[in-house]
């Protein structure tokens, strides 16, 4: 893995003392590791390269699913072959090949879950919360992840105490612009209620809705 370079990070604290941190390199993604961070939000941008080559594979793969447990030496073959095997699949094989890398080794796994899926409507449509220690989400394709800080939820409506309603009139949250949203690209680590120490301060999130006809092509990776 290259090593991090040092830039600015901005924070945003809520009343619990939980911390949202982003930066524009991925050295930001270690400060998961800090007890008040439940989200570290490295803020990338996609090549016009590496754009193009998905644009071509949601227009040729219907319907594409990818899911594997995978170490950071076998992904690129893996993708590469289920892409397609061609410049296109070499561009975005190479791309997730260094996130696993990069996931493995922050967290000193050996292997990930990892899921590239294409969407045309939304997978988590409900603000949640994920029942895992940590998960890295990032979007190649449109809209991309949306998310609440936690002074801005009311913990009480997720589940079954949003008592039928949507989100938008359950009362989860009081304004819509509170409503953070994720960029194509970025790479998020999202701190879930497994992670020792944060029972109740999990991540609230959810995906996006799409407008017809659109396709987004979603990453997570999970520990194994």
């Amino acid at each position: 893995m290259n090593q991090l370079n040092i830039n600015p990070i901005k924070e945003t604290t809520d009343e619990l003392n939980h911390r949202s941190v982003e930066s524009n390199t991925p050295d930001v993604l270690a400060d998961i590791y800090q007890d008040d961070v439940n989200i570290a939000i490295w803020k990338r941008s996609l090549s016009p390269s590496l754009l193009e080559a998905v644009e071509r594979v949601l227009n040729t793969k219907h319907q594409f699913r990818f899911s594997a447990s995978v170490t950071p030496q076998d992904t690129f073959e893996s993708l590469y072959s289920a892409l397609g095997a061609n410049d296109d699949a070499q561009r975005i094989s190479e791309d997730i090949a260094e996130l696993v890398d990069m996931f493995c080794c922050l967290f000193e796994l050996e292997r990930v879950g990892l899921r590239l899926t294409e969407l045309d409507s939304a997978m988590c449509p409900r603000f949640h919360v994920d029942r895992v220690p940590c998960r890295l989400v990032t979007t190649y394709s449109e809209t991309a992840t949306e998310w609440l800080a936690q002074q801005d939820v009311d913990r009480s409506k997720l589940g079954l105490g949003n008592k039928g309603k949507s989100d938008e009139e359950s009362g989860i949250y009081q304004d819509s612009q509170h409503i953070n949203k994720l960029s194509c690209g970025e790479v998020a680590l999202l701190k879930g209620e497994s992670w020792l120490g944060n029972e109740g301060g999990g991540l609230v999130h959810r995906s996006p809705s799409l407008s017809n006809n659109k396709k987004r092509l979603l990453l997570t990776m999970d520990f194994n």
